[in-house]
């Protein structure tokens, strides 16, 4: 069999994986300033996964309203016992750490439970002897190390002292600890390095849950001295044995496009464990086993090699579906598929997607692919101006690129709009004379290209702009930037409400080698 990675292509960082009973696999990633928060996956075989609903939905539960963009939810670790799932993390801007259960992984879950102790990525270990471990990330830079300490896992009370089990292996950024009991043997393993281009996977190993612990002298996860290899930054790991008794490590990596920049993010990849005599689990050492075709014999789902990927939301449905982000927070007047049966109607509030904090109307998914695209159906009669509503393709609020309807100078027209390092301008305009527009984003492996087609008109351009200004790599790097590109709808009345709804009739996501093939193919017909 033949698999592709990642696994969850597009921002799904820091994956967390847990098996339940015979063959069902959960797995949840980071969310960061998007809301709803932490999603959870479902697969029957490790390779197809399907959404089913994310863990924090209430303001409850979490507040993002204030969350700096790279900001809110980090490294969440998923857990099972007893009949209880358990959901650990960290909201760097409110609650800090806590944790939340449920009896159903679709929710609902808990308000959250506060711990004590630590800085960033906390995991849970429920050991055969009924104690609960945490076990969590303090410190900063070179001086990060690993503490741990016991929980009553009702209360989340620490029944111990913190106690530092791992100084790392002296590289900065020591983190994304997890501590399993396997064969009777305590293993922990790190992340280090920071998640750029020294990102790596560490490994532990004791007869003791507080150790001593002995290091393996060798990273077991990185591509760090593989510069040149499709897959980058790879690390952050956790482990899940199948039905067969198989090992397998989910982690993140990203795919750097002409392996200059990434825009996608870091996303969720998969690779087999292979265990050594003397009891290490390896999975890729600068070997180049991490591929984006995979092949093994330890897997046996119905997996399909697409060749196109294809989403379309016709807002046929009473509720948005569960894979949709908000930006910080839903404010749930804005948004309504009940106004007009078949549409999403949208009301564009003051906030926009320049504002460093407020919750802008605006419905996004990670971008999956380098080459695809994304277009829409809208109906919008701005009366005021400033009024917009489009298009967008977003990585935080000072690097982004639209294509919307708007109303300048008491004239409806569209628009395309580009904001890079914090500076936004106009690119081209058009005037408009019919009610219903259809918009376009697509991209190559060098360009967004922004398009637009009135009823019953052919496809117009309205410019381009690079993907390099929406990349981490031109917007502070892998230590100020921990998301990638989403893709969606928005309005906004830019600085007031909007006095008008728009009306999207469907949005779709194409991505596949074909756009490319279509791209050129109307460069050749433009001459």
């Amino acid at each position: 069999m033949k698999y592709l990675n990642p696994i969850l292509p597009g921002f799904y960082p820091d994956p967390s994986i847990v098996k339940v009973g015979e063959d069902d696999f959960y797995l949840v990633t980071s969310s960061f300033e998007y809301f709803p928060a932490i999603p959870i996956f479902h697969s029957k075989d490790l390779l197809n996964w399907k959404q089913i609903g994310s863990v924090l939905t209430r303001d409850s539960q979490v507040n993002l309203r204030n969350s700096r963009s790279s900001g809110g939810l980090y490294a969440p670790t998923l857990r099972y016992d007893n009949g209880t799932f358990y959901l650990i993390s960290t909201d760097v801007s409110g609650t800090g750490n806590f944790y939340v259960t449920a009896t159903d992984p679709q929710g609902p879950w808990s308000d959250p439970i506060k711990i004590p102790y630590g800085n960033i990525d906390p995991s849970l270990m429920f050991d055969d002897d009924g104690k609960v471990y945490v076990t969590v990330q303090n410190g900063a830079g070179y001086e990060s190390h690993i503490i741990q300490y016991e929980i009553n896992i009702q209360t989340g009370e620490a029944l111990t002292s913190p106690v530092v089990i791992s100084n790392g292996d002296g590289g900065q950024w020591t983190e994304a600890p997890h501590l399993y009991k396997i064969r009777g043997i305590y293993y922990l393993l790190c992340a280090c390095g920071g998640t750029g281009e020294d990102h790596r996977a560490i490994i532990s190993k004791s007869s003791q849950p507080y150790g001593p612990f002995e290091m393996l002298d060798t990273p077991i996860l990185t591509h760090n001295q593989m510069n040149d290899h499709s897959i980058q930054n790879i690390g952050h790991a956790d482990f899940v044995e199948d039905s067969n008794g198989n090992w397998w490590a989910v982690f993140l990596g990203t795919r750097p496009v002409n392996q200059k920049y990434t825009i996608l993010g870091r996303e969720t990849f998969l690779a087999p464990i292979n265990w050594t005599e003397d009891g290490w689990p390896m999975i890729d050492n600068n070997e180049g086993i991490v591929n984006g075709v995979m092949e093994t014999t330890n897997l046996t789902g119905n997996y399909k090699l697409e060749e196109c990927f294809l989403d379309k939301d016709d807002f046929e449905q009473d509720r948005l579906d569960l894979t949709w982000f908000h930006l910080r927070a839903k404010c749930e007047k804005n948004y309504s598929l009940t106004d007009r049966k078949g549409w999403l109607s949208l009301h564009g509030g003051p906030d926009n997607l320049s504002d460093e904090k407020g919750t802008p109307t605006f419905i996004c998914k990670p971008q999956k692919h380098i080459k695809m695209e994304l277009s829409a159906l809208l109906e919008f009669e701005p009366e005021n101006d400033g009024e917009e509503a489009g298009l967008s393709v977003r990585l935080n609020e000072n690097a982004h690129y639209e294509i919307a309807v708007k109303q300048i100078n008491g004239e409806r027209v569209v628009v395309a709009l580009k904001t890079i390092q914090g500076h936004t301008e106009e690119m081209t305009r058009s005037l408009l004379q019919n009610k219903r527009i259809k918009l376009s984003i697509m991209s190559d492996d060098e360009d967004y290209h922004f398009r637009f087609a009135e009823e019953g008109e052919e496809w117009k351009s309205l410019g381009k702009s690079q993907l390099a200004s929406l990349s981490k790599e031109k917007n502070g790097g892998y230590g100020s930037v921990f998301t990638g590109v989403c893709l969606g709808l928005y309005a906004t009345g830019n600085g007031k409400a909007s006095s008008t709804p728009a009306f999207f009739d469907w949005v779709q996501y194409k991505g596949d080698n074909e756009i490319s093939h279509l791209l050129a193919s109307e460069l050749v017909k433009k001459g």
